[in-house]
């Protein structure tokens, strides 16, 4: 998972732990920089972040080629990275991808 970090100044710095090893406070250049809960639940703006890889829905790598045709059939062209993470291209389409494949994101508020 990402996690952010901010320094005195500022500065936000997101590193990757496993869930639940994030520490409080980590070492940056000399600089201490504090776990920030504020900076990890900022929504993004709808036109940020597009296109975005979707770890959460994407399958292993081996999958990848299935996990294409299967976007192909239901009639939703979507990239796929050759680890099996979809790209959707905007929110629209990443709803119907996911819409394709039966998975519904209770959080995307859609």
């Amino acid at each position: 998972m990402t996690y952010c970090y901010e320094t005195r100044s500022g500065i936000v710095i997101e590193k990757c732990f496993p869930m639940g090893k994030a520490p409080k406070e980590i070492k940056v250049k000399g600089r201490i920089a504090r776990r920030s809960f504020a900076a990890e639940s900022a929504s993004v703006p709808a036109t940020a972040g597009w296109p975005m890889e979707c770890i959460a829905s994407g399958v292993h790598a081996d999958q990848a080629g299935d996990l294409r045709k299967c976007f192909d059939k239901a009639g939703v062209p979507t990239q796929v990275s050759p680890d099996g993470n979809p790209i959707y291209r905007d929110m629209k389409h990443r709803r119907k991808a996911l819409k394709a494949r039966g998975i519904l994101d209770r959080s995307a508020y859609v």
